[in-house]
């Protein structure tokens, strides 16, 4: 099969992975082989890619966000040509305190798709059965690639908030993730402050309904019930932290920070403001939200580029040079 293939990280815009032809894999005990038919890029790919995560194989497939063809023979449950999705969270040793709490975002040993098993930018890849979520059928792949990691950490993190209907929420950052977060923030009744860099997420945000629109560093006009950050900048966190109402709270969506910058305690956190890190994802948040797009007829903004074309993508994706989400279509 064809694959873009990681063996040494590096810059993106030195077009680090190899696309090549390499041996189709093959399912074992309790997995099922996926004929891939589109699978979304996401920043962690990029912080993957580029080495700020850790290389943990010598040979690795990225892409975690996978809309899957079942093949035959399936394992139980699973029809050979049903249309199923896998995202990053590929696997849970199930019998660690946290599993056994469900907490299974916060497993003490995970199996990250793309990461530590091979993923998604192939033709082929494999997955674990108990891992893999039906997908609805008013969903088209290039829709519901996004929704799989991009969709369902951003559904986590309003969680993680603790974001209630008719609340006022802030999204630091606009991209794949949040420009998901704000359809169901809206289907929720919510008000919905984005600050983000580039004029077009800017007006990206716009045209999806945002309450208010501003720069980076520009403050809402109002203070914020809840607020989520997108961006791997310890800057935004800070700016968001300021933004809150007293006993406000800010979920932080990154896999990556770059720092935390010295801040003002008395002025920014105190009086019960809280900050949250937001830690990969459950099976449960990806049923749940996957419902839920389904019910408000959730359509990210897409953009297509062919497998080889993956170094593409993630320039795209590295430079906020499209506007929602990247897929690649083998």
């Amino acid at each position: 099969m064809k694959a873009a293939v990681l063996r040494q990280p590096g810059d993106v815009a030195k077009s680090p992975l190899d696309i090549e032809d390499v041996a189709q894999p093959q399912s074992g005990v309790g997995e099922v082989l996926l004929r891939v038919r589109a699978c979304g890029v996401c920043r962690t790919d990029l912080h993957i890619v580029e080495g700020e995560l850790t290389q943990r194989r010598p040979f690795l497939i990225p892409g975690h966000q996978i809309v899957g063809e079942v093949t035959a023979p399936a394992p139980a449950g699973l029809i050979a040509g049903a249309r199923v999705g896998v995202s990053w969270m590929g696997g849970t040793d199930g019998a660690c305190w946290y599993c056994r709490h469900s907490a299974e975002n916060l497993c003490d040993a995970p199996t990250f798709t793309g990461y530590d098993v091979n993923g998604g930018y192939a033709e082929y890849a494999v997955a674990r059965a108990d891992f893999v979520y039906p997908l609805p059928p008013g969903l088209s792949d290039l829709e519901a690639a996004p929704l799989l990691c991009a969709g369902i950490i951003g559904f986590r993190s309003l969680r993680v908030a603790g974001v209630e209907p008719g609340e006022r929420v802030g999204l630091f950052g606009f991209g794949a993730s949040a420009h998901l977060a704000i359809a169901v923030l809206r289907a929720w009744g919510c008000e919905v402050y984005v600050a983000t860099r580039g004029a077009g997420h800017r007006a990206l945000a716009q045209s999806l309904g945002a309450t208010w629109v501003g720069a980076e560093q520009d403050r809402p006009p109002a203070a914020l019930d809840r607020a989520v950050t997108f961006a791997p900048s310890g800057d935004v966190v800070v700016a968001a932290l300021a933004s809150l109402r007293k006993g406000g709270v800010v979920a932080i969506n990154a896999i990556h920070l770059d720092r935390i910058p010295q801040f003002d305690y008395d002025r920014l956190l105190w009086g019960e403001r809280q900050i949250r890190s937001v830690a990969n994802m459950t099976r449960t948040d990806a049923r749940d939200f996957l419902s839920v797009a389904a019910d408000i007829k959730l359509q990210p903004r897409v953009t297509v580029f062919p497998l080889d074309q993956a170094n593409q993508a993630l320039q795209a994706v590295k430079r906020d040079a499209i506007d929602g989400a990247a897929v690649i279509v083998p």
